[in-house]
């Protein structure tokens, strides 16, 4: 194991307990009846509940999801913040078209205001960082999607638009698809990504790693199939007939990463 993550593990994850209350609202917004039957049969392999407690969420943050996509987190975290907090939805340049559409993820969120509140959507993407004011978020939060801005080369970008929106002593939550320890393919074509490439990613944008989580780790996962991360559920990218073996498997083995940004400046682009 390396010696940065054998260090991180050892760290207790800083910050209280969540309180009981703040449990309980994240708890009814996992479980209310808004969330599809679809989206719960995911609750098993996402373990959404213990994830989010891990980085520290509470009701009264203003947060950012980085790339919701098709809004799954977005369909926990909107309700939970519906009342005391405030949410950024920062999409992709291509999702940010498709989400305007009849049936999309605007359309789902402006359109139920009782549940979801009205948060605020961004953009990140190649040239457009402006997720959030300068400064304004109590977290970030992103869930899969490291390889996708490593595929399209601006992850280093990314991360310096996250370390930008963030308070000091914001936190950064990150859950990546874990490839096996080695090096790593810059534009990680298998949908995998070493611990170490992210933490070194987070590390150079100026963030301190306080905790690892292995709530989102899968041992039946061997990181070496046809199609990379797309063979596994939900993708099932070799097609039916291998769909009964990549079930048994479930989803990847991830990791989870908690980070804060540190008082002070954040280093040079590219140190």
């Amino acid at each position: 194991m390396a010696a940065w993550l054998a260090l991180s593990l050892s760290l207790p994850a800083p910050g209280a307990q969540p309180s009981p209350a703040t449990a309980a609202r994240l708890e009814a917004a996992v479980t209310g009846a808004h969330r599809s039957e679809r989206d719960r049969s995911r609750d098993a392999d996402r373990h959404p509940t213990e994830t989010l407690l891990f980085f520290g969420i509470r009701p009264d943050m203003t947060v950012v999801e980085v790339w919701p996509e098709g809004g799954w987190y977005t369909r926990i975290l909107a309700p939970f913040l519906r009342d005391n907090g405030k949410l950024y939805l920062a999409t992709g340049k291509a999702d940010a078209r498709t989400r305007d559409e009849p049936g999309g993820l605007r359309a789902q969120v402006v359109g139920n205001p009782g549940v979801h509140g009205v948060p605020v959507f961004t953009v990140l993407d190649r040239g457009s960082y402006d997720i959030a004011p300068a400064g304004s978020a109590d977290m970030v939060v992103t869930f899969r999607n490291v390889h996708n801005w490593m595929a399209a080369g601006f992850a280093a970008e990314a991360f310096r638009a996250m370390y930008r929106a963030l308070k000091p002593g914001g936190v950064l939550g990150i859950e990546e698809h874990r490839a096996k320890p080695g090096p790593q393919d810059a534009r990680a074509r298998s949908g995998y990504v070493t611990e170490a490439f992210v933490v070194g990613l987070a590390e150079s944008a100026g963030f301190r790693l306080v905790a690892a989580s292995e709530v989102n780790a899968n041992p039946k996962d061997t990181r070496d199939h046809p199609k990379g991360v797309w063979a596994l559920p939900p993708s099932y990218a070799l097609g039916a007939a291998e769909r009964a073996r990549y079930a048994a498997i479930g989803e990847s083995d991830r990791m989870t990463l908690k980070f804060v940004k540190p008082a002070g400046p954040a280093p040079a682009a590219g140190k």
